[in-house]
């Protein structure tokens, strides 16, 4: 990814079937693009994305988009099933091995 892109949220509509999200990006060249990003109602619904998670979701997406270099993305992508998967399993807790079960018996003397 390139340090010079600037990826800027600005704001979410609620639509009959999909939740809108809007970013500008300042791209590398210098120009300025607009994108909209939807995550299907559904999904939320189903439990699959959390409200509060939607623009962090949708700003890992345009980030993974803007990267390719050589296919630009186009103005609207829209949120898929794996993305929501790809996004729950990076942002998963880690199990511990500090667990109850994993100590060890404490010898008595």
């Amino acid at each position: 990814m390139n340090d010079k892109l600037i990826v800027q949220y600005v704001g979410c509509q609620s639509k009959a079937l999909v939740r809108e999200y809007t970013f500008t990006a300042r791209l590398a060249s210098g120009d300025l693009r607009e994108f909209t990003l939807t995550i299907p109602n559904e999904a939320f619904a189903s439990r699959r994305a959390r409200f509060q998670d939607a623009p962090d979701i949708c700003s890992h997406r345009l980030h993974r988009a803007l990267a390719d270099p050589v296919d630009p993305p186009p103005g609207h992508i829209r949120i898929s099933d794996a993305d929501l998967e790809n996004y729950r399993v990076a942002h998963s807790p880690k199990p511990s091995n500090r667990g109850y079960f994993n100590r060890k018996p404490v010898s008595h003397l």
